[in-house]
């Protein structure tokens, strides 16, 4: 009968002590997980990736510098139109209208096109734009938009008159404020040459003394 006893407590006691290490053991078993935490100095490896990718901004500001000379050439190619040059040809105001006329007739002589020349007065109008004017504007007009002959306008039509490239004027008397307004206009609708042909002090006032 004393076996019996013996037997229960041989049971409990291996059941015991490996019930216990497996549930103690499974406790511990989780602190091993923070320990490889170090790995945490990973971390500071990654900001070395982050050290290349300043250069990488580096380099499109670089790059981005670059366009700013071309942006700086555009203007120097603004100046590309270069202004008309500019004859004078001293004469009266009884004169300029002949001397207009002796200009033209050197421009055409020289292998300038009819169409290239516009021809303004500021005082009396040419007496082939009094002739045209009299059939009424729209056909004077039309034979400026045509482009096909040399054009004669007066003060009060220059400013509907277009770019041509040599523009003469005959400074052939009016007053000084017609001169002074349409020189420069004439000046701007002139894409090669203005021609103009009165008194050299009242014109050099007007488009300054390096004419």
């Amino acid at each position: 009968m004393p076996l019996i006893p013996e037997e229960p407590q041989i049971h409990e006691s291996a059941q015991g002590p490996r019930a216990t290490p497996a549930s103690g053991r499974t406790a511990p078993t989780p602190r091993p997980v923070p320990g490889p935490r170090p790995a945490a100095p990973s971390r500071p490896g990654r900001p070395g990736p982050l050290r290349p990718t300043p250069p990488a901004q580096r380099a499109p500001r670089d790059t981005a510098a670059k366009p700013g000379p071309t942006a700086s050439a555009a203007p120097a190619a603004a100046p590309a139109p270069a202004a008309a040059q500019v004859q004078l040809i001293p004469a009266s105001a009884e004169g300029a209208l002949d001397a207009a006329e002796e200009a033209v007739d050197l421009l055409l002589d020289s292998g300038r096109a009819p169409g290239d020349v516009l021809v303004i007065t500021t005082g009396e109008r040419h007496p082939w734009a009094a002739h045209e004017l009299s059939f009424g504007e729209a056909p004077y007009w039309a034979q400026h938009d045509a482009g096909d002959d040399v054009f004669y306008a007066d003060a009060a039509a220059v400013a509907r008159a277009g770019v041509r490239p040599v523009v003469v004027v005959a400074v052939n008397g009016g007053p000084d404020t017609v001169a002074a307004t349409v020189l420069p206009l004439a000046l701007a609708r002139a894409s090669a040459l203005l021609i103009v042909c009165g008194d050299p002090q009242q014109i050099k006032g007007v488009l300054g003394a390096g004419v």
